[in-house]
């Protein structure tokens, strides 16, 4: 399938008094014209810097994006002009940001935020803007939009909100829409409604989602490839299905067993199994394997060398010394 968004060796980083944090540390990402991309990882893994990288959104200081391309159709963004890059945000690329009472301004109406977008990239006048704002409303299911459109942010509840941070993403029919933890906070109602919102608009507009979640269950249902990061890194790729059936990374496999099943048997004396340790500070990464503390499988070569990202099986990339090497 054609690629409409190419990451390559892209590399982030934070200076801070501790040191620099490597917040993305050589990701290549892949994303498919009207496909679905799920990146998944514990907090602080470096997810939501990857999106405002794609962006060009990241704040430097303290952040810089220190080398790597960034491709929509065989365009680099991070080499295109600072007024050029505000023509790509919210028309050609969006992005659903990952708390909406944040992200809304709360001395505007929703409609008039919705319509600023429009206004901008379509150079449609004032009234007309408002008028698409309140269809836009209608779409992502909001009831009485012609009402809705004159209330103030706060006026809504977390699920209305979230909704409108979709419909201004969707506003101007964007190619690639980035959707940051688009059900956090929510309630599981609510969260399957957005879930389900955010697939029937990739149908009707033929957008292209990278959908940044930690939540395993919303991958498997709605993307059809999975990257899993872990200090800044992708440790493990694939198509759902053959990640989800077979997944090769100790790292993985342990976010996989951290997940209750409703076919097993949960008594007072059965835990989840969790994931020993904690991540490494980004500021101070161990040498070679950065899940070497953690990992049940750990070798000598793990504390000497970096694995690199290779495909074990066809279309399955996994960066790990447990496969291909003698140890």
């Amino acid at each position: 399938m054609e690629a409409i968004l190419e990451v390559r060796n892209l590399h982030t980083h934070f200076e801070t008094e501790r040191g620099i944090v490597r917040a993305v540390d050589g990701v290549d990402l892949r994303v498919d014209a009207g496909r679905t991309v799920g990146v998944v990882g514990e907090s602080g893994c470096g997810k939501t810097v990857l999106a405002l990288s794609i962006l060009r959104l990241v704040p430097m200081p303290p952040g810089r994006i220190v080398c790597g391309s960034v491709l929509f159709k065989g365009r680099d963004l991070l080499s295109l002009s600072t007024e050029e890059m505000r023509k790509v945000r919210g028309r050609e690329i969006s992005m659903i940001f990952q708390e909406p009472m944040t992200s809304l301004n709360p001395v505007f109406r929703i409609g008039e935020q919705i319509a600023e977008v429009i206004h901008l990239h379509q150079g449609m006048d004032h009234r007309n803007a408002l008028q698409q704002s309140v269809e836009m409303l209608r779409m992502v299911g909001i009831p009485s939009p012609e009402k809705r459109a004159w209330d103030y942010p706060h006026q809504m509840s977390g699920g209305m909100r979230q909704r409108v941070m979709i419909a201004i993403a969707l506003a101007c029919r964007p190619r690639v829409m980035l959707a940051d933890e688009p059900t956090t906070a929510l309630d599981v109602t609510i969260q399957a409604q957005m879930i389900d919102l955010i697939g029937c608009l990739r149908e009707e507009t033929g957008a292209a989602v990278v959908l940044i979640t930690h939540d395993l269950g919303v991958v498997a249902e709605t993307a059809e490839t999975v990257a899993v990061m872990y200090a800044g890194q992708i440790v493990e790729q694939g198509s759902v299905r053959e990640l989800f059936s077979s997944p090769l990374h100790p790292y993985t496999q342990g976010l996989m067993n951290s997940v209750p099943r409703i076919d097993g048997s949960f008594g007072r004396d059965v835990f989840l199994k969790a994931i020993p340790g904690a991540v490494p500070p980004l500021y101070n990464l161990p040498a070679a394997c950065r899940f070497q503390d953690r990992c049940p499988d750990v070798f000598q070569v793990c504390r000497e060398q970096a694995p690199a990202l290779e495909e074990i099986v066809p279309g399955h990339d996994c960066r790990c010394w447990l496969y291909g090497r003698d140890h």
